[in-house]
């Protein structure tokens, strides 16, 4: 048995339910590792989940899929792991995650990292490394074509800062970020971003005012819904959106007359091509360990328990993240 943090019914944060309770060890596939875990990142779809999603009648709900920590044991199909290795890695949303004492997860989305790059540092990088990845970088890892201005909502959240962080150091773009407060633009600013706007102010005459007519691309890491009339009216024709926030009912009618593209971005939906999610988790832990890359975790909070998991839960569902929560096990 271990301990592990779950709940049964879907709750808010005002009936906060998560519990400390005892389950079974995973049992590893053939494909797996199991993980001694030693922290996790926190990301706003898993305080969604925790808000809308039940467990079957009986069962329980362990969430958490970002995560740093030692491998306990390989399974018999995976090679180039070793009871040990220090690494981090993501998940799958079908299995219990990482909010646990140990976790059982496909080796294919797990890399090593250095003895160099802390637990904390490496658990803040998987989710919105990939996430940012996958969403900016969907043609053979570059750009779309005749994208120069990129501009990212959100730019001090957890994805927009390595996004800010990717296109600085593998893209020639001018990168536009969007922050409300002092702390969140001095963040973007520190990220790479070459201007940072308002977006809780008009944006389009933020631009206007400094000389950006259009831009070519916008990630829309947060209320992409609310503000679809604004990001169509920034973009040039044939421009590109990328949402990682959709869901309800979407007005899609201020893209078609600018002929604009949307795709939405889930960072799990890779998982059967999870050798190429892990070429992309080495070359992130690969890059920071070179200083190219800037660890996010802003917010390190101490044990796998349940008040460190509220705290993280109500700062993140608060808006105002800046970087990445992480919580260390303490083990």
């Amino acid at each position: 048995m271990m301990k592990a943090l779950g709940y049964e019914k879907a709750h808010p944060l005002s009936a906060f339910a998560l519990e400390r309770i005892d389950v079974p060890e995973p049992r590893p596939r053939a494909t797996d590792l199991l993980v001694e875990i030693r922290a996790v990142g926190i990301n706003p779809g898993e305080a969604a989940i925790r808000r809308t999603r039940s467990a079957e009648p009986g069962g329980r709900i362990i969430l958490g899929w970002e995560f740093s920590g030692v491998v306990v044991q390989a399974g018999a199909a995976v090679t180039g792991f070793a009871a040990g290795d220090r690494v981090m890695g993501t998940g799958d949303m079908t299995r219990d995650g990482a909010w646990a004492e140990r976790l059982a997860v496909d080796h294919r989305v797990v890399v090593k990292i250095p003895d160099r790059l802390s637990f904390v540092d490496a658990a803040s990088l998987p989710i919105g490394g990939l996430t940012a990845w996958e969403a900016l970088f969907r043609d053979q890892d570059r750009l779309p074509p005749a994208v120069d201005r990129v501009l990212v909502v959100g730019s001090a959240g957890g994805v927009g800062s390595m996004a800010t962080q990717l296109l600085k150091t593998r893209t020639p773009a001018f990168v536009i970020g969007t922050a409300s407060r002092d702390a969140s633009r001095e963040w973007s600013t520190a990220m790479g971003a070459d201007l940072v706007v308002d977006h809780s102010r008009e944006v389009v005459g933020q631009l206007r005012d400094a000389g950006i007519d259009r831009v070519d691309l916008v990630l829309s890491t947060a209320g992409t819904t609310a503000n679809l009339g604004w990001i169509a009216e920034v973009l040039r024709p044939f421009g590109h959106v990328c949402a990682i926030d959709l869901s309800g009912p979407l007005d899609t009618d201020p893209l078609a007359g600018k002929s604009l593209s949307l795709h939405a971005e889930l960072v799990f939906s890779r998982l059967a091509d999870g050798a190429s999610q892990q070429a992309m988790l080495a070359e992130l832990a690969r890059e920071t360990t070179e200083g190219r890359l800037r660890p996010i975790a802003t917010t390190v909070l101490d044990g796998l328990t349940v008040p460190s998991m509220r705290r993280a839960h109500e700062l993140v569902e608060a808006g105002r993240t800046i970087g990445k929560i992480v919580v260390a096990s303490g083990s």
